[in-house]
């Protein structure tokens, strides 16, 4: 069990930390590594030098052949280089918004057990309040059998009633202590740290609010993933239709004669023709595939789009009927119990009643209040599942 002395840790806290694991982290250094190599998209072919004998005959002549000395080089169109340096530059682009998208997860999960945590933690408030009367109603019906006005099989019954409260109290402990673990884990620490949290939980009217696809499509990292790698597949292309233009290059030799005779030299430029038709078929075809992973991704984007809205939907509409559960138990359910309680309590103490009754009514509220407390939970997870489908930190 957390210990009282164990510090507060509110959830904004918690959600701070989840962004700088290691798990992010990660990703940060992927998006720095992609980067990086794109700084040497603009790189050309190494050069190359070589050098021997040229046309020298195998019989050993003092008069026939030369020693060469050559250098080539070759220039990459400018084109070409930029669209490759675009391209590369657009991947990390896309990793950016897997990490959004991971991050999102995260959140979620980190609000998930926390508002479990909070509800859990009322709930053991609530069975502390139950023990205290349980406990009276014990001591008064003990004094009552003293004098002949209780008998011991009502007595023993609210002994059990006090025992499985301690069930219930060592069920509630066991599901903090695993919350405790899982948000621990979440935020890269010791998972048998304790601390306490927030109680206080503010509840969002998102059941009146109106799906924006605009801001929904602008606001989601999957979806914006999408786009980015839309683009980046639109860049890919410009990348193969750079391939059409040609590269140039340039080669050099000097040659020494032997026998005396004038040294002699080589200067002659290249240009490469890409479009003849068995050199084009390649970019040609990976055009054509590029245009259909575009349309693919197009249509993704349309689904995730369209589930999304639906999820929104169904989110609004839950949220809405366990609203009105909750406020019908706060209301009118939980009220009536406590007078029905009252009620069993005052002809109890007017020896009209009897103890069964009073225990009875003692349950039948704990029950109530319980329920009331697994909507509330209900409305938090629906609530974080809602923030999750927009994303919202």
């Amino acid at each position: 069990m957390v210990r009282a002395q164990a510090p507060r840790l509110r959830l904004d806290s918690v959600l701070a930390r989840i962004a700088v694991t290691p798990t992010l982290q990660a990703y940060d250094l992927k998006i720095s590594a992609q980067d990086a190599y794109a700084t040497g998209a603009r790189s050309l072919d190494a050069p190359k030098v070589s050098a021997g004998q040229y046309q020298t005959p195998y019989l050993l002549s003092p008069n026939g052949g030369s020693f060469m000395i050559q250098a080539e080089q070759m220039f990459t169109n400018s084109s070409k280089l930029r669209a490759k340096e675009d391209y590369l530059k657009g991947i990390s682009k896309v990793t950016a918004e897997d990490k959004n998208y991971l991050r999102n997860q995260l959140v979620a999960q980190a609000k998930q057990y926390y508002y479990a945590r909070v509800v859990l933690e009322k709930k053991q408030v609530l069975l502390q309040n139950i023990q205290s009367l349980l406990e009276y109603m014990l001591k008064d019906a003990n004094i009552r059998l003293t004098y002949g006005k209780e008998k011991l099989s009502n007595i023993y019954k609210a002994k059990a009633e006090l025992y499985q409260l301690d069930n219930n109290r060592e069920q509630l402990t066991n599901e903090i202590s695993q919350g405790n673990i899982m948000l621990n884990t979440l935020m890269n620490r010791d998972k048998l740290t304790a601390f306490n949290v927030d109680t206080a939980v503010v509840l969002k009217d998102y059941e009146i609010s109106l799906t924006d696809t605009a801001a929904l499509a602008a606001q989601r990292s999957d979806i914006k993933g999408i786009s980015r790698n839309i683009e980046l597949q639109q860049l890919n292309a410009k990348m193969e239709y750079s391939k059409r233009k040609p590269d140039f290059g340039i080669q050099a030799a000097h040659m020494i004669s032997y026998g005396g005779y004038a040294n002699q030299y080589i200067l002659m430029g290249s240009v490469t023709i890409p479009i003849v038709p068995w050199a084009s078929r390649e970019y040609k075809a990976n055009l054509k595939g590029i245009r259909y992973e575009v349309q693919a991704l197009q249509q993704k984007k349309l689904d995730l789009l369209n589930q999304a809205q639906g999820q929104l939907i169904g989110l609004r509409t839950d949220l809405s009927s366990k609203k009105k559960q909750l406020k019908n138990y706060e209301q009118n359910i939980i009220p009536a119990l406590q007078n029905t309680y009252k009620t069993a309590l005052q002809s109890y103490e007017q020896n009209t009643g009897d103890l069964p009754s009073v225990l009875a009514g003692i349950k039948d509220l704990q029950a109530a209040r319980m329920e009331a407390l697994d909507r509330l939970r209900e409305i938090l997870q629906l609530q974080v599942a809602y923030e999750r489908e927009y994303e919202k930190y």
